[in-house]
This record gives C-alpha cells, sequence and structure tokens, in this order.
C-alpha cells in the first residue's frame, strides 16, 4: 500500500458558512452527486448564551477530482433537537448513504452533561431532496446506552452489502481523571452492529472489534470502511486518554485495518502511514479519516491540527 498525500482541499476560514458557523470542518463524509461529491463536515457555531460551542453539518459540494469548490451550502442541512434531545447541542458527525431515492444521514447526537463533558448516541436523518436537508426521524437515537455500553455511542459509519446494512461505530468503556480535580477524559472503543432495515440495529453488547496499540486506555473513534481491491479496507483515528490536547505525541493519529468479510480484522496501522507535514496543517495531528472510491479510485480524507479547525485534507491510495 502506497499512501500519495494530495494537500488540503477545504478550509472554513475561506467561505461564509451558514446557521452562525465560524469554526471548523470536522468529519468530512461523502456522498456521489451529479457533476462530482458533496461533502459533509460538522462546523461550530457559538450559543447566544454561555458562549459554548454547538457541532452543526455543513456541506461543500466539489468536483469529482476533489480539487474545486463548487458551492457551500446557504441553508440549514439538519435542525438540532430540542430541550433535553440527545442530540440538543450538536451534531458530529454524520455518515450519508444512499437508500432507494432517500439519502439517509447517521447522526451523532451531542448533549452536555454536569459531572462529565458530553454524551452521545445515535440518530437517524432522512433528505428527500438529494441530500440538501435532512429530517430527523424523532427526539430519540436509534442506537443509544446500554448494560455493556453505558455512554458515548456514536460515530456509526454505514454500509449495506445488499442483504445487511452493517454499522461500526464507538461506544464509551469508562471517564477517569489523569489527576484529582481534572475535568475527567474517557476512553471509547469501536464496535459492530447489523440491521435488516437499516433502523432496528442489533450489536454485541461491549464486544471490541479492533486491539489496542496504546494499551487499555487507548481511545478509537470514526471508524469508515470501503470494499475495494478484493477486500474491505478500514481507517480510525486513535489517541492516549489523557494530554491529547496540549502533548502532539498523546493525539489523533489515523489507523487501518483489513478484513475479507466485514467481521474479522486486521489492524495494521503501518500499512497506511500516514503521517503529518512538518509545520503544515497537519503536522501535529492526524484525526477524523473518511474512506470513499471516486473514479475508480481510493481515495482518504482527513482533519488535521486542531481538531479539524484549519479544514480537512486528501490523499489517494494505491495498493
Amino acid at each position: 500500500m502506497h499512501l500519495e498525500k494530495l494537500g488540503k482541499i477545504f478550509d472554513p476560514r475561506d467561505h461564509t458558512l451558514p446557521d452562525g458557523c465560524v469554526s471548523h470542518a470536522q468529519s468530512p463524509q461523502t456522498l456521489i452527486v451529479d457533476g462530482g461529491v458533496r461533502i459533509y463536515f460538522s462546523s461550530r457555531s457559538v450559543d447566544a448564551e454561555g458562549g459554548k460551542f454547538r457541532s452543526r453539518i455543513c456541506f461543500v459540494d466539489m468536483d469529482l477530482r476533489l480539487q474545486n469548490v463548487l458551492r457551500v451550502n446557504s441553508q440549514t442541512v439538519v435542525p438540532l433537537g430540542g430541550l433535553g434531545c440527545f442530540d440538543e447541542h450538536g451534531i458530529f458527525p454524520m455518515n450519508v448513504i444512499r437508500n432507494g431515492e432517500e439519502v439517509w444521514g447517521y447522526t451523532c447526537g451531542w448533549n452536555r452533561r454536569v459531572s462529565v463533558s458530553v454524551d452521545t448516541a445515535i440518530g437517524l436523518a432522512v433528505s428527500r431532496d438529494g441530500g440538501l436537508t435532512f429530517e430527523r426521524q424523532g427526539n430519540g437515537p436509534i442506537l443509544g446506552p446500554t448494560l455493556n455500553e453505558p455512554f458515548l455511542v456514536g460515530d456509526g459509519f454505514v454500509l449495506h452489502d445488499g442483504s445487511q446494512f452493517h454499522m461500526w461505530y464507538i461506544f464509551g468503556q469508562r471517564w477517569s481523571r489523569e489527576r484529582p480535580g481534572a475535568a475527567p477524559d474517557r476512553v471509547y472503543k469501536i464496535g459492530h452492529a447489523t440491521s435488516a432495515d437499516g433502523v432496528n440495529f442489533g450489536k454485541e453488547d461491549g464486544m471490541q472489534i479492533l486491539p489496542d496499540v496504546l494499551g487499555s486506555d487507548e481511545c478509537q473513534a470514526l471508524p469508515s470502511v470501503v470494499f475495494f481491491g478484493g477486500e474491505f479496507h478500514m481507517v480510525f483515528c486513535y489517541r492516549d486518554m489523557h494530554g491529547f490536547r496540549s502533548d502532539p505525541t498523546r493525539g489523533y493519529r489515523v489507523g487501518y485495518a483489513r478484513s475479507p468479510d466485514l467481521r474479522s480484522w486486521l489492524r495494521d496501522d503501518a500499512a497506511l502511514d500516514l503521517a503529518g507535514t512538518p509545520g503544515a496543517w497537519d503536522a501535529d495531528m492526524q484525526c477524523y479519516p473518511h474512506l470513499c472510491v471516486v473514479n475508480g479510485q481510493m481515495l482518504l480524507l482527513y482533519n488535521g491540527n486542531a481538531f479539524g479547525k484549519e479544514g480537512f485534507g486528501l490523499a489517494r491510495i494505491h495498493l
């Protein structure tokens, strides 16, 4: 496997975004549309009261070479939930698939907590206008906490293989403080669920599908899967539990695994070997990856420094 980095392709600071969004273009997720590729991402607006961020979904349409911006959305893509809903304070990320004449968006809804910073669950939104706008399918999630996955269920990525919908997602294992008085940090792992209808998913509760390389405190996030070259490929990001915001050596980097059957995965991060460019937008962090196949090529989108504050870049994967 050879990775060809093509540089940053979208910076939110160069565009006017809707819904009062002022920062970040996190977790790029693709949908092939007429004449190009639509890339959904999460941006941030600021609450009028309290000054806290809310994550909101935006999109940019690009040409099939993913080099030229055709337009950025000017209206709300999917509304946030109301008072007390699982997605009241943000959606990050949203994975999209075509399902018949509709486009389905699997949302990761965020809501603030008191003793810890946040909790998440996975919701469903449906578009009937080709992916321009989405309607939330109720005020509750389709996948949330269970006995052995007690919090932080999110980052759902869905692949329909013709007979089943497969979802890879993350689930929280525990919260912990690095030292007394410090803000709690969390550990989460990647799990797998299946569904016959894309709505009702059954999962192996608490079953981690990828081994850790940083020890039991490794955090694994944002799985993305495609079939290419006769096998399935997964990218994800991982980091240490503590110190990841200030120490680049403990921050997010991109991992890789392969599978012949969508169930047994061989982790092989070195095969992908994505590294930052010194002094560049991705020098200190590589995170929130997304795989897609466009014009017969397997492409990788990913965020860089400061969790995607400066946008996202592109790489081509040669097998």
